[in-house]
């Protein structure tokens, strides 16, 4: 890794306080996808967010709660909701647990009219921002293969066969620093293209990119670069990843096991 990346993960002023680094805003978890949602504000509050503000379905707000307190979370019955909690926020993370149903739709959408702050972008929020064809560069866009092959009107196996070539037409179409995930993740932006090296197959499993979106934003609360708070993410993710199968074994592995690595990793730098 490099180490100038490092350099913005210094020790935490005495009279710091949660609002120094949060809150980090998350749209995610539609209905039937709560375990989406948690993933995400989890891995957002263990890379160092100070308070997330988790806006979910309704169905199953009560029992996210429930299982992680510390998260402040909002079933959502109608959109003119998210205004005010929008508001609050430092940084947002969208997508994990959505689809193209209409509360989705809406809620992405009202979103991007409403903030300009710098914004994750992940999973089924990244076929609703397809139409919106712009230069974001305060966005971070986190597609798998079949994410990106849906934005670019490509197949995954062309993706596949040139995933530098798939990753930099995304990065000029949006103006956003893209996170292109899969075996050798790359993160790609206007002015440099990185391969991380670390990673392995046991984490092909599901959630492991809810996870991910949620580490990167909790970065990026903590007023890291987006490019910079991208390619460290993804890295500390996929390390993390690493030490996971090297203590536990690679199959088995799930998304929440590589929480207490990531916490360790972070606080290691």
């Amino acid at each position: 890794m490099d180490n100038s990346k490092l350099k913005k993960l210094s020790a935490r002023a005495l009279d710091a306080n949660k609002y120094d680094f949060g809150p980090v805003f998350i749209f995610a978890g539609h209905k039937g996808m709560p375990g989406a949602a948690r993933l995400c504000a989890e891995g957002c509050l263990r890379a160092g967010a100070g308070m997330v503000i988790l806006a979910t379905h309704p169905a199953h707000a009560d029992a996210i709660a429930m299982s992680r307190p510390e998260m402040i979370c909002h079933g959502i019955e109608e959109m003119h909701q998210l205004s005010a909690l929008v508001k609050k926020a430092k940084v947002l993370a969208v997508g994990p647990g959505l689809t193209q149903d209409h509360w989705c739709v809406e809620g992405v959408e009202m979103l991007l009219q409403q903030t300009h702050l710098p914004m994750v972008i992940d999973a089924g929020a990244l076929a609703i921002i397809k139409p919106k064809i712009g230069k974001h560069p305060q966005w971070i866009l986190t597609p798998h293969v079949g994410e990106a092959a849906i934005l670019l009107d490509l197949t995954p196996q062309q993706v596949q066969r040139d995933k530098v070539a798939a990753a930099q037409e995304l990065q000029k179409r949006y103006g956003a620093v893209v996170v292109l995930k899969g075996a050798k993740t790359l993160v790609v932006s206007q002015q440099s293209v990185e391969t991380v090296q670390a990673g392995n197959p046991g984490m092909a499993s599901a959630g492991m990119g809810d996870v991910l979106t949620g580490v990167i934003a909790g970065l990026v609360a903590q007023d890291i670069d987006l490019n910079e708070a991208a390619y460290l993410g993804a890295t500390l993710h996929a390390m993390a990843g690493d030490e996971c199968a090297k203590r536990e074994g690679l199959l088995g592995m799930l998304a929440l096991d590589l929480l207490p690595y990531l916490r360790n990793k972070i606080n290691k730098l």
